[in-house]
């Protein structure tokens, strides 16, 4: 009725195989994240909500502190050294992008969302709240962050981690390789 079975050998052959597949499972995972979020993000600047507020939109340079604010909309972009920061709401989003040297940061926000962005010493932040979500994104010394949040979520991606919280989140490194994706 029961039957017990011999553990299997294993070899070198299949471990060096087994982890060569976890990491191109990790990539295969990672690239797929990606994808999702980029997804997301192309939806909601593409104006898939309805505002009831003109969007706006900051950009530094040429401003050096560039802040817009249109009924309950608003957005703020500075930005010092070679580097750039935008920064676009609506719909009752705010969106404030943060740049220090030769980086960038780029944050978008609608629906009561916020989205906080920062970058230092060449790093690229990317954050974007959809719907009431609320993302934070720290890039500094070359790095790359992500971080998405849709209603009721958050997402914060930055050189120490990442972390999210809520069933709409995404947080990517791409620097580091880390992610996280539905409150996981």
């Amino acid at each position: 009725m029961f039957s017990v079975s011999q553990p299997r050998r294993s070899s070198s052959y299949s471990s060096t195989t087994r982890s060569s597949s976890r990491f191109g499972n990790r990539i295969a995972r990672t690239a797929a994240i990606f994808a999702l979020g980029s997804g997301m993000t192309a939806a909601a600047l593409m104006g898939t909500a309805t505002a009831s507020a003109a969007p706006v939109n900051c950009v530094s340079p040429p401003s050096a502190n560039d802040i817009q604010v249109d009924r309950t909309a608003s957005c703020g972009a500075t930005s010092e050294g070679t580097g750039r920061a935008t920064a676009g709401a609506a719909d009752s989003g705010t969106a404030v992008s943060v740049n220090d040297g030769p980086g960038s940061t780029a944050t978008f926000a609608n629906g009561f969302g916020v989205a906080l962005g920062a970058s230092k010493n060449a790093g690229t932040a990317y954050a974007f709240a959809l719907g009431g979500g609320i993302a934070h994104s720290w890039a500094d010394a070359g790095q790359t962050t992500l971080a998405v949040a849709g209603w009721g979520s958050g997402a914060t991606s930055e050189g120490r981690g990442v972390d999210c919280v809520g069933p709409l989140s995404l947080a990517l490194n791409l620097s580091s390789g880390q992610f996280c994706v539905l409150g996981s």
